[in-house]
């Protein structure tokens, strides 16, 4: 998943509202995932093209959200446990470590090859508040026969 767009995975068909839920329930397993009390921002899916293919057939989801948690220093190891979990849960850690952003931000890349999904997790610790930033993609979906890609 974390390949060029060119190699997109397949994601089937799906109309781009159906495809929209699936990107939010992936959102909320991983807000799940993160076990902690807190707020996630309330930014609702995006549609985007498919490189090199029909626009108005093929399309992508990502759902970028962050999530600060009710105190601060609930965040530390946080990533840790993250890159230990989500191999559990179907997701294959892609890579892992400090960003090359200033502040050297900690970066999980995993794919859930089964759910067709990628998502990157970035841990703005010197935030004030330190909070998880989350961008969650997905493969490339066909919309069914006689249908067009909806923008939103």
């Amino acid at each position: 998943m974390t390949n060029t767009e060119d190699s997109l995975p397949s994601a089937g068909t799906a109309t781009t509202d159906a495809a929209a839920d699936q990107a939010e329930k992936v959102s909320s397993e991983l807000y799940d995932l993160i076990g902690l009390q807190g707020k996630a921002t309330n930014t609702g899916p995006g549609v985007s093209e498919c490189s090199d293919k029909d626009a108005e057939k093929y399309f992508t989801v990502f759902h970028p959200w962050t999530f600060t948690p009710k105190s601060p220093d609930e965040l530390t190891g946080v990533m840790e446990r993250l890159k230990e979990e989500m191999p559990k849960h179907g997701w294959k850690i892609v890579s892992y470590g400090p960003n090359t952003s200033k502040n050297r931000s900690v970066t999980l890349v995993a794919d859930n090859d089964r759910k067709k999904y990628s998502v990157e997790i970035t841990h703005w610790a010197n935030e004030d508040p330190p909070k998880l930033n989350l961008f969650v993609t997905s493969g490339c979906y066909q919309v069914p026969d006689g249908q067009k890609v909806e923008r939103f």
